[in-house]
């Protein structure tokens, strides 16, 4: 008995609830609204995302639904930005007396995010750019010093080494043993005894193999003291 009397007391949905709900249930669908009613879009459109809020709002021409879809926009803005960015915008748009729709302020700061996004890829491009170009003039570097030819290499010298270096402190050395050996100084000791020979005294009373002629003696007198 109390079964039927609920039975009785429900009453059927009407027609605008069945095409609310069915609305609902194919929101996905949905594109330009045309005229229907605001309290009627306030019960479908709070079951969109956000991109299909967003079809529906490109979607409707001639018709603005900020009165029904700005709270929603404002969600949205919340749920991808943060409530502390949400509560900054607030205060900014307090602070100077202004107002701006929040599908608005969604969509600005998604640009200024995705430049945000761009000038540091752009950068980090740039850094690897650079740090490939470093790399690169590095390799060229090495590559660039060419190695000594094996041609050139003497007995006392490596690679890379002045030859001409070489051959200088060779000569100086060998320069320095030879006078150093006993060759030499024997031919310095000759060349020694000849001079003192030569200037000895003996040498200028000296007969010439004719006589002791005092003339002839006065001669090579006079010519030695002109050589001398």
């Amino acid at each position: 008995m109390p079964r039927i009397n609920m039975m009785l007391n429900s009453t059927p949905s009407s027609l605008v609830d069945l095409c609310v709900r069915t609305a609902i249930d194919n929101v996905r669908y949905l594109g330009d609204v045309g005229e229907t009613d605001l309290h009627l879009l306030d019960r479908i459109l709070q079951h969109c995302t956000l991109d299909q809020l967003m079809h529906v709002e490109k979607s409707t021409k001639g018709r603005d639904l900020s009165p029904v879809t700005d709270k929603l926009w404002k969600k949205f803005y919340e749920q991808q930005f943060g409530v502390k960015s949400m509560n900054v915008v607030v205060e900014r748009m307090k602070k100077k007396k202004v107002s701006f729709k929040w599908k608005q302020l969604y969509e600005a700061k998604v640009k200024d995010m995705n430049e945000a996004e761009n000038k540091a890829a752009d950068r980090l491009k740039q850094l690897y750019k650079k740090e490939n170009a470093r790399k690169q003039s590095r390799q060229v570097q090495l590559c660039s010093k060419v190695p000594p030819s094996s041609n050139k290499r003497g007995f006392f010298a490596g690679p890379g080494y002045n030859l001409s270096n070489v051959k200088s402190n060779i000569m100086k050395k060998a320069k320095i043993e030879l006078m150093k050996s006993q060759e030499v100084k024997n031919l310095t000791a000759l060349k020694r005894n000849a001079v003192q020979r030569n200037y000895s005294p003996s040498a200028t009373t000296k007969s010439n193999g004719f006589g002791n002629n005092s003339a002839s003696t006065s001669k090579q007198t006079t010519s030695l003291n002109r050589r001398f």
